[in-house]
């Protein structure tokens, strides 16, 4: 819960516990976690993966013919998934922001991934970028969406016409059905990799 600093924290609470039937029904209508298991299954770049955990093969998750497969110790193997994919969405996302940034003649002084809650990107007025890593687990349509709306920004950093116009050029054809989208499986992605 957020509110502004004047509010003391006794009302905040007040109000919440106000709130708690409304609280609870959306909690009871939240869809549970999608843990990385073995066995479990997820979509990389909109294709459907399997884990497949066996404690002899390697360590290291290799992604092949709709599984990824991992090894080393079960403990671990849910933060060694984890760390691939942040990998793999790094190298794929810094590719695309690098095309389009040469597109609109501009330059990202860097490209990051996070975990945020709230959002998929952002740019700084310094030019880093930081994207969401649970968008390589997206169609790669919809994360070149995102890609793209934020090497936007990188040339106007406000939501204007100047703005609408580059990132329509930048992304071409189909850019509100990216972002309907997003919106659409957005809390599918927020929940995979978390407990249940």
């Amino acid at each position: 819960m957020t509110c502004p600093l004047r509010t003391s924290r006794r009302s905040a609470l007040a109000w919440a516990l106000d709130q708690r039937d409304w609280i609870e029904a959306q909690l009871a209508r939240a869809e549970p976690g999608a843990p990385f298991v073995p066995g479990a299954t997820f979509e990389i770049e909109g294709e459907s993966v399997r884990i497949v955990w066996d404690s002899s093969m390697s360590r290291k998750p290799a992604l092949a013919a709709g599984e990824l497969r991992c090894g080393g110790p079960e403990a671990g193997l849910a933060r060694r998934i984890e760390q691939f994919l942040k990998a793999r969405a790094l190298e794929t996302m810094s590719a695309e922001v690098a095309a389009y940034a040469a597109f609109a003649r501009v330059a990202a002084h860097s490209v990051g991934v996070g975990d945020a809650a709230t959002r998929w990107g952002s740019c700084s007025s310094e030019g880093k970028i930081r994207l969401s890593w649970r968008l390589i687990l997206a169609p790669p349509e919809v994360r070149r969406y995102v890609v793209a709306h934020e090497v936007a920004h990188l040339k106007h950093l406000d939501h204007g016409a100047d703005f609408k116009a580059l990132e329509a050029r930048l992304y071409g054809p189909g850019l509100s059905e990216a972002k309907a989208a997003l919106r659409r499986i957005g809390p599918r992605l927020k929940r995979v990799g978390r407990g249940s």
